[in-house]
C-alpha cells in the first residue's frame, strides 16, 4: 500500500524538514522505504522521528507533554537512526496507522535525503473480504459495513486483538463481539477456537477465566479478572457451537464454562440477586457515573440461560440441574429493579436510569419484550439517563433493541452512532466515541486512545446476521 497525495519523487529533505504521508486507509503492519542521498558521500547517519497516526490528530498535534494514565510507551512514535546510506529500511515494530509524520532530526550539512518506494505492509489473518452489502442498503449503511470490516480485519492477527495499536491483547468481551462479526464475514472460525483455548488454558488457580491473556513472547495468564467477561466466556462458547457445530471443542471446554458460573454464583444470594462484593471489577462500560448492579444482574441471567442451552445441546444438563430454578430466582430478582412509575429499570440508591441497565435486562429477557421495549425507549428519551461511551455497550443497546422488536430504532442508532464516526472521517471504528464529547478519553489523553478497536466492529454483524436492512 503506497501513500496518497503529493509524490515524494524528486523531493529532498534536510535537518528540520518534515512531511506527512497519507496511505489512504488504515493498516496494521510495517513501514518500509528506501533512503537515498543527494550531495556528497554521506558522512553521518540520518536520524528520523516517525509518528504513526490512525487519525489526523495523531500526526497533526504534539503527542507530548502526555498526561494519560496508561504508559507513554504505547504512544505511536519512534526515533530511528539509519547508519549506512543509501539503504532499504523496514521498521521491525508493527504499527497501526493510516498516516505517518516524518521529521528529519539530523543528517549532516553535506547531503540531503530522498525517500523512495515508501510502503505500508499490511498484516492480518483475515482471508478474502466478503462481498459488499447489496444496493438495497443505503450508501451510509454500506460505508458503515465497509469500515466495520476494515476494523475487524486489522484486529485479526494471531489472535483477535482488542486493538492493533493498544493493547494488542486478547480480551473476552472483545472476542465475543469479534467472533459474532467473523461468523458473518471472514469465517476464520479456527481463530475463534484458538482464542477460546487460550482463555481456557491460562486461568486463575480456582478456574476463573482471566479477562485477558497475553500471547507474546509466549502465551500466559493475564492476571486481570472482570465478572461480566468471565460470564461472557460461556456465551462466546455457546455462540461458537451454534456457528460451527464443533461439538468436540464445546464439550472439551464445557467444564471451564461450568466453573465460571460456579465461581460467580458464590456471590448470588438466596433471592437470586448478584451481590457486588466491592473488590471485583465489573466493567459493562467506561461511563464514569454508571451504576452497574442492574446491568450485571441482567447480564448474568443471560449468561445462565445461554449456559443452560449449551448444556442441553451437549447432553450434560444433569450437571446443571439447579439452573432452571436458579434462573427463575435470578429473573425474579432482576424484576425487582423495575420502576413502574419510571417505566424503566433503575439501579443504585439514586435509582439511576441508564442505557446499560435497560439493554442487559432486555437481553436477559427478564420481562416480556414489550416491557423491555418500553424501558429502552424510556432510557433513549431521558436526558438524565446515563449513556454509553463505548461502541461495546452501544452494541448491546442495538442487540437489545432488536431482541425487543425495535428494529427501526436499532437501525437509526447504528446510523447515528457508527455513522457519526464515519462522517467524522473514520476508516476504522474507534475504542471510545461519545458524540457529546468527541475528544474524551477514559485514560486522560486522546492520543492514547485506540482508533481501530475490536469491540466496535459489529455493525457488519447486525447487517449480515441479524437482518438489519437500511
Amino acid at each position: 500500500m503506497e501513500p496518497e497525495g503529493d509524490s515524494l519523487a524528486g523531493r529532498t529533505f534536510k535537518k528540520g524538514d518534515s512531511f506527512i504521508l497519507d496511505f489512504g486507509g488504515h493498516r496494521t503492519g510495517h513501514l518500509a522505504f528506501r533512503l537515498e542521498t543527494v550531495g556528497r558521500e554521506p558522512d553521518a547517519p540520518a536520524r528520523l522521528r516517525l509518528t504513526f497516526g490512525e487519525v489526523p490528530s495523531d500526526v497533526a498535534e504534539p503527542l507530548y507533554p502526555y498526561n494519560g494514565m496508561l504508559s507513554s510507551a504505547w504512544l505511536p512514535d519512534e526515533i530511528v537512526n539509519i547508519d549506512y546510506l543509501p539503504q532499504a529500511v523496514q521498521l521491525p515494530r508493527r504499527y497501526a496507522f493510516r498516516y505517518v509524520k516524518v521529521e528529519v532530526i539530523d543528517t549532516s550539512s553535506g547531503f540531503s535525503i530522498r525517500f523512495e518506494d515508501v510502503k505500508a505492509i499490511g498484516l492480518t489473518s483475515a482471508k478474502a473480504a466478503p462481498a459488499p452489502l447489496p444496493p438495497k442498503y443505503s450508501d451510509l449503511a454500506r460505508r458503515i459495513d465497509a469500515v466495520a470490516l476494515a476494523t475487524l480485519r486489522d484486529c485479526m492477527q494471531t489472535t483477535f486483538e482488542d486493538g492493533p495499536r493498544r493493547d494488542q491483547r486478547l480480551w473476552v468481551g472483545d472476542l465475543r463481539l469479534q467472533a459474532l462479526a467473523n461468523y458473518a464475514t471472514f469465517k476464520q472460525n479456527d481463530l475463534v477456537k484458538r482464542c477460546l483455548y487460550l482463555f481456557a488454558a491460562y486461568r486463575r488457580q480456582d478456574g476463573l477465566v482471566a479477562a485477558c491473556v497475553y500471547e507474546k513472547p509466549k502465551a500466559r495468564y493475564g492476571g486481570i479478572h472482570i465478572v461480566d467477561y468471565a460470564a461472557l466466556f460461556n456465551v462466546a462458547l455457546a455462540d461458537y457451537l451454534e456457528a460451527t457445530g464443533d461439538e468436540a471443542t464445546a464439550r472439551e471446554l464445557w467444564p471451564v464454562a461450568k466453573r465460571q458460573l460456579e465461581i460467580i454464583g458464590q456471590r448470588i444470594n438466596t433471592d437470586g440477586r448478584y451481590v457486588d462484593p466491592g473488590n471485583v471489577w465489573i466493567f459493562i462500560d467506561w461511563a464514569p457515573d454508571l451504576h452497574k448492579d442492574a446491568a450485571v444482574q441482567g447480564l448474568l441471567v443471560f449468561a445462565h440461560k445461554r449456559t443452560l442451552d449449551l448444556a442441553r445441546k451437549l447432553g450434560v444438563q444433569a450437571e446443571v440441574a439447579d439452573y432452571p430454578a436458579l434462573i427463575e430466582r435470578m429473573t425474579k430478582a432482576a424484576r425487582g429493579y423495575w420502576d413502574a412509575s419510571a417505566k424503566a429499570f433503575v439501579s443504585g440508591p439514586n435509582r439511576q436510569v441508564s442505557w446499560a441497565s435497560q439493554a442487559w435486562m432486555a437481553i436477559g429477557g427478564v420481562m416480556p419484550a414489550r416491557d423491555c421495549a418500553t424501558a429502552l425507549k424510556t432510557a433513549f428519551s431521558r436526558a438524565d439517563a446515563v449513556k454509553p461511551v463505548t461502541p461495546y455497550l452501544y452494541h448491546y443497546m442495538v442487540e437489545a433493541m432488536l431482541d425487543s422488536g425495535l428494529d427501526k430504532e436499532a437501525k437509526a442508532l447504528v446510523e447515528s452512532y457508527w455513522g457519526g464516526m464515519v462522517k467524522a472521517g473514520a476508516d476504522t471504528f474507534w475504542e471510545v466515541y461519545d458524540p457529546a464529547k468527541p475528544l474524551s478519553s477514559p485514560y486522560g489523553d486522546i492520543h492514547i486512545n485506540s482508533y481501530c478497536h475490536a469491540w466496535s466492529c459489529t455493525p457488519t454483524y447486525f447487517y449480515r446476521a441479524r437482518g438489519m436492512v437500511a
